[in-house]
C-alpha cells in the first residue's frame, strides 16, 4: 500500500533533523481523530449478498497514545452468534498525507492495514486495503470513518471481490457514553 519512493537528499544533520520534528508533529488530522477518544455504544448492521443485515450491538473504548499521535480503539460485542473483541490503531502519517490504521479482532488470525486521505470537507477519511479471503478470494476493502458531530461517529465498509462489483458489508454507528 505504501509507495515506495527513493530520495538522494544531502540534508545537513540540523536540518534533518528539523525535517523528521516537523513530521512528528501532531496536527489538524490528529486533532480529528482526538474527537473521537472516549466511550461509546456501538450498533452495527452487516451484510451477506443475498441475505437481510445481520444487527449487533457493543461498546468501544478510544484513547489518544503517544503524545496525540494515534488513536487506540478497543471494542467489545457479538459478531455472528459470539463474543468479538477488536484492537485497533488509527494515525496520520504527516510525510504520506494519509490517515493509516491497522485492525486485529478475536474472528481471525490476521492483521489488517488500512489508508488513505482525510475526505475534503475535513469531517472524516476514507480507506483502502487488500485482503486473500479465504471464501472470496482476493478482495479490495474501502472502508469510510465519519465524525457526524462530538457525540456520533459513523464507519463503512465495502468489499469487492476480484472481478466482482463493491458491496456494502458493514455499517457502525457509534454514539458517545453520557
Amino acid at each position: 500500500m505504501a509507495t515506495e519512493r527513493k530520495h538522494e537528499r544531502k540534508m545537513d544533520p540540523e536540518a534533518m533533523k528539523e525535517l523528521y520534528k516537523k513530521l512528528g508533529t501532531p496536527g489538524a488530522p490528529h486533532a480529528l481523530l482526538s474527537r473521537m477518544a472516549g466511550s461509546w455504544n456501538i450498533k452495527s448492521k452487516t451484510w451477506e449478498p443475498g441475505m437481510p443485515p445481520e444487527e449487533s450491538s457493543g461498546t468501544s473504548e478510544q484513547k489518544m497514545i503517544l503524545g496525540g499521535r494515534f488513536l487506540q480503539q478497543e471494542s467489545t460485542g457479538e459478531w455472528m452468534g459470539g463474543a468479538f473483541n477488536g484492537l485497533g490503531f488509527t494515525g496520520y502519517d504527516n510525510n504520506t498525507k494519509k490517515f493509516v490504521s491497522t485492525w486485529m479482532d478475536s474472528m481471525g488470525t490476521a492483521l489488517f492495514f488500512f489508508e488513505g486521505p482525510m475526505d475534503e470537507d475535513g469531517k472524516g477519511f476514507t480507506q483502502r486495503s487488500s485482503y486473500d479471503d479465504p471464501v472470496k478470494g482476493l478482495t479490495e476493502w474501502r472502508s469510510r470513518c465519519r465524525l457526524v458531530d462530538d457525540n456520533t461517529v459513523t464507519f463503512e465498509m465495502y468489499g469487492k471481490p476480484a472481478g466482482g462489483k463493491e458491496e456494502k458489508m458493514m455499517e457502525m454507528t457509534y454514539t458517545r457514553k453520557q
